[in-house]
């Protein structure tokens, strides 16, 4: 990840005025935002755009997948992505959660979601840089 880029975060809501209420909050704290409303529309924003920093999904989605499932493939097929998962219904699909995603309970407030975002955001630079720092030893 270039530190010195601006961060990009694509929600991934069904809830549409959900998702622009996080989108605003998100572009406002100086976040770039890519928007979708399913599991596979998040898939073809991922595919389209190569410069995504974290993903925060819901786990309700409509369609065949959820957000777990979108969580599993971020994880597994694009390690360098953080992923953040977000339910208030949903809090004994945990243990299927991937173990290097984020739960964020909803409610939440903008402090507390910016705040996540932040926290995932510096954990991920930091194994970026534990991970070249092992390759320039090798």
């Amino acid at each position: 990840m270039n530190k010195f880029r601006q961060k990009t975060v694509l929600v991934v809501e069904d809830e549409a005025l959900l998702r622009f209420s996080i989108a605003d909050t998100l572009e406002d704290a100086g976040y770039a935002v890519l928007e979708a409303s399913s599991v596979l529309e998040a898939v073809g924003k991922l595919g389209q755009y190569e410069d995504i920093d974290v993903v925060l999904t819901d786990v309700d989605m409509p369609g065949a997948l959820n957000g777990l499932d979108l969580a599993r493939m971020v994880v597994e097929c694009a390690p360098h992505i953080a992923v953040m998962v977000s339910s208030a219904r949903r809090a004994c699909d945990l243990a299927d959660l991937p173990s290097a995603a984020h739960y964020l309970p909803k409610p939440f407030t903008p402090v507390g979601m910016l705040s996540s975002v932040g926290k995932i955001l510096s954990l991920k630079a930091v194994e970026a840089e534990k991970s070249a720092a092992s390759r320039r030893r090798a």
